[in-house]
């Protein structure tokens, strides 16, 4: 009986280290653990995260890759998690405060995504201009990226973009312009009002947008619900 345990011992011990080099083998620092991640917050709260909701209360929330409804065909969540740094939170709901005098408001797609989501979206996709690269990571990786589109705040209704979300083609980049006025239109007043607090758009995709803070995020690699469980909901600061 022993010897099964200290040979069960060493199985899981070798099956850590092995989890433990899968992440280092781009080089890349990926904090893996919750502890560690609190340790950087108390060194910057800049770093602590909040739930979107809990910031932009108008927001809706689609958070696609908690279902099947997505350009995988598979679910990648368990719980449509929206989660993401605190400054990011911050900026958006002044983006939502512009946008209410027009009657719009803002829907979250995804936000905070764990590496290993990113490096399964690669093996289901290995797609060098649309997908994440695990040799890099992505800035949903360090919970200062965000996929949205707009709505109006009365119908809920999305506004029409120049495509769906998730659509790997040539429409989706924001420099394309073989669309109607009203379409380039909508999505010049996102790309603008996303600018002018903070936010980037990416050169392939008008949905998503990388927050710009000169606060080095690290890459992260733990599950929201675990991150969920350090956020706070009584410390609301808007």
């Amino acid at each position: 009986m022993k010897i099964k345990l200290l040979i069960l011992s060493l199985c899981l011990q070798g099956y850590y280290l092995y989890a433990q080099d899968s992440l280092k083998k781009y080089g890349l620092y990926i904090i893996t653990a919750p502890e560690k991640l609190k340790e950087t917050i108390a060194a910057d709260s800049n770093k602590v995260f909040v739930e979107i909701k809990g910031y932009v209360t108008e927001v809706l929330l689609d958070i696609k890759y908690a279902t099947t409804q997505n350009v995988f065909y598979t679910k990648l969540y368990d719980k449509p998690y929206a989660i993401i740094r605190l400054p990011v939170a911050i900026a958006l709901a002044k983006v939502q405060q512009d946008l209410k005098q027009y009657g719009i408001g803002l829907k979250i797609y995804d936000a905070y995504r764990p590496y290993s989501i990113t490096c399964r979206m690669w093996d289901l996709m290995p797609d060098s201009v649309y997908m994440g690269k695990p040799w890099r990571g992505s800035k949903h990786n360090r919970g200062i990226s965000l996929d949205v589109t707009l709505i109006d705040l009365k119908t809920k209704k999305e506004l029409r973009m120049p495509t769906p979300y998730d659509a790997l083609i040539y429409p989706a980049h924001p420099d394309f312009m073989g669309l109607p006025d009203s379409i380039v239109q909508n999505r010049k007043l996102l790309i603008s009002t996303m600018n002018k607090h903070g936010f980037t758009v990416a050169k392939n995709e008008w949905w998503h947008f990388d927050f710009m803070a000169g606060v080095n995020y690290e890459l992260l690699d733990i599950p929201q619900k675990e991150i969920l469980k350090m956020i706070d909901k009584k410390k609301i600061k808007k």
